[in-house]
């Protein structure tokens, strides 16, 4: 008899019912996330018999502890995603009610009744990537936002000096932690703002950047009301950017000796496109390649498998709206790096399928579809790419 279990994950409380192939409820409870009321709840789990198949609808985060109990216990775990577990739940008599234990009901059918993706442990190393990787997404996110604020304030209080200075690179960020407003950049002289850039190691142009910098301000004579406040805050904003950027290159040299011991990192690196920063992003995202019994698989879970949209004498394929976002920027920018990069058989793949009708994107996804069958072949027959026998 096979035993599906769903556990519906929460930080406090997690809730967990049990089927059988009938669909029968064998155990309905409330499992608090502590150790000591996981353990009781696996000795129930034993004492159903057979071997449970176990479903939980969130991988990670607060499900971690949950997730190693489980297969340190030797039980099999599935992922049932959250959208799936909503939609299913709509099949159901009273459709938009939800609670705990409906949810946890809904995964245990799920798990009864579709072929969901397994949940395997990972290493130590893998762990430590998906977290670093977590982390400089995060950040690059709130750099995001910080630069595009940075921007909006001085091109308020000083517009020719935001035209002339790339925010993302250390130099123009130095210089604006000291001197925003033309007034301020006109009174310092040159002298002054190349001594004060070159107290800090590694910048380069320092001269010409402080020629651009005066030149700006010598086109503009007017005093913006409030240029004070504003200079004050593009200053806090610009010393907020340069300790992110900072951040996000220990986090980087950190990817870069985790990746050094992972044994999947120089095959995907292979590959024109996957710089380090794409690898981490794909390996903390798929985890273990065994997950995906086919490149089919791992091209459905990234959402860039196209589905067929039919009805009626009407028939046609689309492409796919749901999968990993994440994954799939992965594939998606490696595509476009390698394109950008002038790989040639990317780039002759991209060209044919622009003389096909496809615009940009379309190209791009349809590249980003072919590069998974490869990258997942490599993995598999643990091969480095090789173009002569692509192109063969």
């Amino acid at each position: 008899m096979r035993v599906s279990v769903g556990i519906d994950v929460a930080k406090v409380v997690h809730w967990a019912c049990a089927v059988d192939d009938a669909g029968r409820v064998m155990l309905d409870r409330a499992v608090d996330n502590r150790p000591d009321q996981i353990a009781s709840f696996i000795v129930d789990l034993r004492a159903l018999g057979g071997d449970p198949v176990i479903g939980l609808d969130i991988v990670g985060s607060f499900a971690s502890f949950l997730e190693a109990s489980l297969l340190t216990e030797g039980f099999s775990l599935v992922h049932a995603p959250g959208i799936a577990v909503n939609r299913a739940g709509q099949g159901f008599a009273g459709g938009e009610r939800k609670s705990d234990p409906r949810d946890a009901r809904t995964i245990a059918d799920l798990v009864r009744t579709r072929d969901l993706r397994p949940i395997l442990p990972d290493d130590a190393t893998v762990t430590a990537i998906r977290l670093k990787v977590g982390r400089r997404r995060d950040l690059t996110e709130e750099q995001t936002r910080r630069l595009a604020r940075l921007r909006a304030l001085l091109c308020g209080v000083h517009p020719g000096l935001e035209r002339e200075l790339d925010v993302t690179c250390k130099g123009p960020l130095t210089l604006l932690t000291r001197y925003v407003t033309p007034a301020e950049i006109r009174q310092a002289g040159k002298r002054r703002i190349v001594a004060y850039l070159a107290k800090t190691p590694h910048l380069r142009a320092v001269e010409r950047l402080a020629d651009q910098a005066l030149a700006a301000a010598h086109a503009q004579s007017l005093a913006v009301t409030g240029e004070t406040a504003i200079a004050e805050l593009v200053r806090e904003l610009a010393i907020e950017a340069l300790e992110s950027k900072a951040k996000i290159a220990r986090i980087d040299h950190d990817l870069a000796a985790l990746l050094a011991t992972h044994p999947d990192s120089a095959l995907i690196q292979s590959l024109p496109g996957m710089g380090a920063v794409l690898v981490a992003e794909f390996i903390a995202c798929i985890g273990d390649i065994r997950r995906f019994p086919s490149a089919d698989a791992l091209a459905a879970a990234a959402g860039l498998a196209p589905v067929i949209r039919q009805s009626g004498k009407k028939a046609g394929w689309r492409r796919t709206i749901g999968g990993d976002k994440a994954l799939k920027r992965v594939f998606f920018q490696g595509a476009f790096c390698a394109v950008c990069t002038k790989d040639p058989l990317s780039k002759a793949f991209y060209d044919r399928k622009r003389r096909e009708g496809k615009h940009h994107t379309q190209a791009l996804i349809a590249l980003a579809r072919r590069r998974v069958t490869v990258l997942w072949t490599m993995i598999q027959r643990r091969q480095t790419f090789d173009p002569l026998k692509n192109a063969a």
